[in-house]
């Protein structure tokens, strides 16, 4: 069974998009793309309004992912379980997919006799170690995210720390938005570790609006270019190989 790379953005917001385009259609196109959008709503004595909770849904929804509204004090083990059952849902869509095409339309995980879905599952459990995984993190930095950030930071680091457990090469980058004098901003470029985290979010300035489409929208053109160049250079080490045989 062929998974490939397990592709995630992670969106940590706490109100809703006021500014660019429509961040669930963002989702979507994200999902055509095969990157999940998970998203994250963070509370903390405030209440995160109706219009808020059915975009973080609507925007989990069409991105193929999971989303869950929390309070701050509780983020860090969110983000964990959030990360963790988006790899085993997207794991577990690879599977149907797979049983479709050997047993027919309609064959799924849950259709298959609980002896079989059990092996099913233990393969999916052991993929959930060795799956190569990228997260591409998104951070509200709002004016009302203010006094959330040192809780988002604590709770990355500590994503990081969890997810180095595992066998699989895990990859991240950090996005904020808004960004300094732009929608979007790049914190971090692709890194096996986080650590960098506690100088970048001391030196962070939260600004009034909320550009969440347009911060979605640069996460899937990251994406874009990673996979492009790194497809590029493969085929550009095959041509060197074959020319020196």
């Amino acid at each position: 069974m062929k998974t490939g790379t397990i592709k995630q953005i992670l969106l940590i917001t706490d109100g809703c998009s006021n500014h660019g385009e429509d961040p669930v259609a963002m989702a979507a196109l994200a999902r055509e793309f095969g990157i999940t959008v998970n998203v994250i709503g963070v509370m903390e004595n405030d209440i995160i309004d109706e219009q808020g909770v059915r975009e973080i849904e609507g925007i989990a929804r069409q991105g193929g992912g999971v989303s869950q509204i929390v309070y701050s004090q509780v983020l860090s083990q969110t983000v964990q379980m959030v990360t963790r059952k988006a790899m085993t849902q997207t794991l577990q869509g690879v599977v149907n997919q797979e049983l479709r095409q050997i047993l027919g339309n309609q064959a799924s995980l849950e259709n298959l006799p609980p002896e079989k879905r059990g092996e099913v599952l233990e393969v999916v459990d052991e993929l959930n170690e060795t799956v190569d995984l990228e997260v591409l993190i998104l951070v509200d930095t709002s004016a009302s995210m203010k006094h959330k950030l040192p809780t988002v930071k604590e709770a990355l680091l500590d994503l990081s720390l969890s997810l180095n457990a595992r066998m699989g090469n895990n990859q991240f980058s950090l996005f904020i938005f808004p960004g300094k004098g732009n929608e979007v901003e790049k914190l971090l470029d692709w890194t096996p570790k986080l650590e960098s985290l506690t100088t970048v979010f001391a030196k962070l300035n939260p600004s009034g609006m909320t550009p969440t489409g347009p911060a979605l929208k640069e996460a899937i053109t990251y994406f874009k270019e990673k996979h492009s160049v790194r497809g590029y250079l493969s085929r550009h080490d095959d041509e060197f190989y074959e020319e020196s045989i």
